[in-house]
């Protein structure tokens, strides 16, 4: 299974760093996957980590936040940088991950694995919706988080590490058009 491919291209994220959150899901998440923080966990030691929430119906459609977790690979927590290819990133349930809350006029790169049905870039934006953690792609935003689709590029996926390699992965470039 691939998982998705998340550029954080131009964020406010980056320079604010109340737009920061650590927090703990109760599954397998992928970065680029959208994230209600509904509270702290409240678990010992645990005194600034979030709980994170699909998605759902009214409020935690809004101001939601993006799994966004660095691609470092631990392997028995002892080696890291093991595996070159980013599609075999994800965080594991119940493992504390980086997330930021998305802000109007924030520019991010998705891979397909990151979102959900739709027409693809033929439908103009990707939105939130109730159930799921993916961006779902829609002909119009919507009241909530909606992601402006803004063109089609690709990333380079190194499997093999050779120099010519010439694997690509489809990113579909967005730009944060509401939160609310």
């Amino acid at each position: 299974m691939t998982h998705a491919i998340m550029i954080p291209s131009s964020v406010a994220a980056a320079n604010v760093d109340s737009f920061n959150r650590h927090a703990k899901g109760s599954a397998d998440l992928d970065n680029g996957w959208l994230v209600a923080l509904t509270a702290l966990t409240g678990t010992s030691g645990e005194g600034e980590v979030w709980t994170a929430a699909q998605p759902a119906t009214g409020a935690t459609l809004t101001n939601l936040y993006m799994v966004g977790e660095p691609e470092i690979v631990l392997t028995d927590s002892r080696y890291k940088n093991i595996d070159p290819n980013p599609q075999n990133f994800y965080t594991v349930s119940g493992k504390v991950f980086s997330a930021f809350k998305l802000q109007v006029g924030d520019i991010v790169r998705l891979s397909a694995d990151a979102l959900g049905t739709g027409t693809g870039a033929a439908s103009a934006y990707a939105v939130a919706t109730n159930g799921t953690y993916k961006a779902t792609w829609a002909a119009a935003a919507v009241s909530g988080v909606s992601l402006k689709y803004l063109a089609t590029d690709y990333v380079s996926l190194p499997t093999t590490g050779a120099i010519g390699e010439t694997q690509r992965v489809t990113m579909y470039k967005f730009a944060v058009e509401a939160i609310a």
